[in-house]
């Protein structure tokens, strides 16, 4: 600057007292992928776009119909129809119910189920906060038609390039630390094979993000035959990037929906004879189902769907028994939207490096199997492909917990744990981004010390705050940087700057052993 003064004067210089800082990266941030009600904002479309929304106030604004003004009940922003199915005995798979003596199976149209919407619902329910939303489409046309009971629900609205295409969207995007797809588990085995592997792969380019899978069967399991569905899931889940993803078994059963998300409307595909005939048969009639029906049927009634929802319930017990059985199959979703929000109130409230496992999901009021210890011995440990899968189990006094912490490379010693895989992602992104300041800046001893200080004091301050093993700071964390130490002259000859950090990551006590040993007394 003094080169350049001529005039005589007071020159102020300035110079900066305090080196670069590394500043932590965001660690809990999902990338949801699916089908929502709509996808509009003002006139925009937001379908194949990665929008981050803050709230479940925003995904609504965004992905949700408007409600109608009153007194017009308000619009449903998922609705899942069911059809009551006349066994011949009593069923042995799936739900059902009895009416007049006749065994009646409770099975959906399943091209009207999906789980995007309730999932992140259960995500901002358990804490969730900043996350982005991909929708690849709204909702497709119903079938008209119930499944076989017992059967997996496959949708056909629900279209493997549709999610690979807003996969592809997440490219873009390097804020995302989670990828979750929930309707990923109503494709086919074969196409959802796909998309994990390609997940995974995505996962394994970006560095930034790991997959939590659910896992095709965790819906409606077989308690003896459902290994099977485990070893599907692992045979389809590939051989690549498989410490960027994770699984978690079986799905749960939410409080999510309520009794005004379900009305006679999801009943039949709106056929309200069918119901009829159910509710007021001919030869035991419901004078008062008769007179209500009626009122469903003619729109210048002037009640409302809620109105008349409400009268059936209280006119008829099968009826409210009924919606009873439809809601809590309705509430049966995949875990991965709840794990995100236990995910992300783990790393606000602990840290990164917390294992988000012993502890309970908000919202979840039962499971479709309750594994034992011996069971889940089998999902946790895998000697052959190493795939673990992560229990969410029933415990007597505790509740429904989620007790597993692994990622699906449970053989390796590096990447067995989730915790250890989300620091370790945490650690090199913070690192790398700070790292930017320092592109095309001399080559020398100067920047190296630089780039060692800021590196080490935030390493120092995480192995404070519990995120890093050791006694002292160095033993829990090193930097090196230097002509040879890390780089020969052809290095620098060549431009390049190389900085080893190694790091002692905390490990989650996964197996606690207490030995007991009877001894002589020793006093009287």
């Amino acid at each position: 600057m003094e080169s350049n003064i001529k005039s005589p004067g007071v020159y102020i210089n300035e110079l900066n007292a305090f080196p670069n800082s590394v500043v932590p990266v965001a660690t809990a941030v999902p990338a949801f992928i699916g089908y929502t009600p709509t996808a509009s904002y003002e006139g925009k479309s937001y379908t194949n776009v990665a929008q981050k929304i803050t709230s479940f106030a925003e995904f609504q604004a965004i992905y949700c119909f408007p409600d109608p003004a009153p007194p017009a009940s308000p619009a449903k922003q998922y609705t899942p129809e069911y059809y009551m199915v006349k066994q011949k005995s009593q069923p042995t798979k799936g739900d059902y119910m009895l009416i007049d003596n006749a065994y009646y199976s409770i099975v959906p149209d399943p091209n009207t189920i999906y789980y995007l919407y309730n999932s992140i619902k259960l995500f901002y329910e358990n804490g969730g906060g900043d996350a982005y939303i991909v929708s690849v489409g709204s909702y497709g046309a119903p079938s008209k038609n119930p499944m076989t009971p017992g059967d997996q629900i496959v949708n056909p609205n629900v279209q493997l390039a549709d999610l690979q295409n807003g996969l592809s969207l997440l490219l873009n995007e390097q804020e995302p630390t989670m990828y979750i797809c929930p309707e990923a588990t109503l494709l086919s085995i074969d196409n959802n094979g796909t998309l994990m592997q390609q997940m995974l792969l995505q996962c394994t380019q970006m560095q930034t993000a790991v997959a939590i899978f659910d896992i095709i069967g965790g819906r409606n399991p077989d308690p003896i035959m459902y290994p099977n569905d485990i070893e599907t899931f692992r045979n389809n889940t590939g051989s690549q990037g498989l410490n960027f993803g994770t699984a978690y078994y079986p799905f749960i059963g939410t409080t999510i929906m309520q009794n005004q998300d379900i009305d006679y409307t999801n009943l039949f595909g709106g056929d309200t004879k069918q119901l009829e005939a159910l509710l007021n048969p001919a030869d035991n009639p419901n004078p008062s189902v008769a007179s209500i029906m009626t009122n469903i049927n003619n729109p210048s009634s002037g009640l409302s769907v809620t109105q008349n929802n409400n009268a059936l319930i209280n006119a008829s017990k099968t009826y409210s028994l009924m919606i009873k059985h439809i809601l809590f199959d309705a509430n049966i979703l995949p875990p991965s939207g709840g794990m995100a929000g236990v995910i992300a109130t783990t790393d606000n409230q602990e840290g990164v490096w917390q294992a988000p496992a012993n502890t309970s999901i908000v919202g979840v009021s039962s499971l479709p199997i309750r594994l034992s210890e011996t069971q889940q011995g089998s999902l946790n440990v895998d000697a052959v492909s190493g795939k673990s899968i992560n229990a969410i189990r029933f415990f007597n006094g505790l509740g429904i917990l989620i007790w597993g912490a692994r990622t699906l490379d449970g053989n390796s010693q590096d990447w067995r744990y989730l915790p250890v895989r989300r620091t370790m992602t945490f650690l090199e992104q913070s690192c790398k981004l700070a790292a930017n300041a320092y592109v095309f800046e001399p080559n020398d001893k100067n920047t190296w010390e630089a780039v060692k200080a800021m590196i080490g004091s935030f390493l120092t301050t995480i192995w404070k705050e519990g995120g890093l093993q050791g006694a002292s700071a160095s033993d829990a964390f090193s930097v090196a940087c230097g002509l040879g130490t890390t780089m020969t002259s052809e290095d620098i000859l060549n431009g390049f700057m190389k900085v080893t950090i190694k790091v002692a990551i905390v490990r989650p006590a996964e197996f606690i052993v207490l030995t007991f040993q009877q001894q002589m007394a020793t006093s009287s």
